[in-house]
């Protein structure tokens, strides 16, 4: 049997999303130059990136040029992921708003503070949503920590 190593997976990652583009170069920039996601690797010549942010990974692939997932009677058009959005973790929501506003960007949900029940807990967030080039869904938030039930 032949040893495989997972040197482009990050060691605590147990989930990866693999979004199907449009186009490739437009949706790298998009996640690298607005969201600040780093390139992990890249198949240019499948209009493939694996992408980082933190500790979340996604990747990116181009219908039509790499494998394409499909599903037999549904058409491939946007607003792609319908009934999905991706959380991600960042450090500072405010740089990423800015440089969203300075491209034009519209938000899908403006920025609020959101806390969540979890038993007897509430789990903060600072958070907004955008859709990227082919309509996916991204809530991208700052953790603002927890707090019992009750107490704002």
């Amino acid at each position: 049997m032949q040893s495989v190593t997972r040197a482009h997976v990050t060691k605590d990652v147990a989930l990866v999303p693999e979004f199907a583009v449009t186009d490739w170069q437009i949706s790298r920039a998009f996640y690298t130059w607005l969201l600040g996601f780093s390139i992990a690797y890249e198949r240019p010549e499948e209009g493939f990136s694996y992408l980082t942010l933190g500790s979340a990974e996604l990747m990116i692939d181009q219908i039509g040029i790499g494998r394409t997932f499909e599903i037999a009677g549904a058409a491939m058009e946007r607003p792609f992921g319908r009934g999905l959005n991706v959380q991600i973790l960042v450090e500072d929501v405010d740089a990423i708003l800015q440089r969203l506003a300075e491209a034009g960007i519209a938000l899908y949900l403006p920025l609020e503070e959101k806390w969540y029940r979890k038993d007897g807990m509430e789990l903060g967030n600072r958070q907004f949503v955008v859709a990227d080039p082919d309509g996916y869904l991204l809530r991208l938030f700052e953790d603002l920590g927890a707090r019992p039930v009750g107490s704002a």
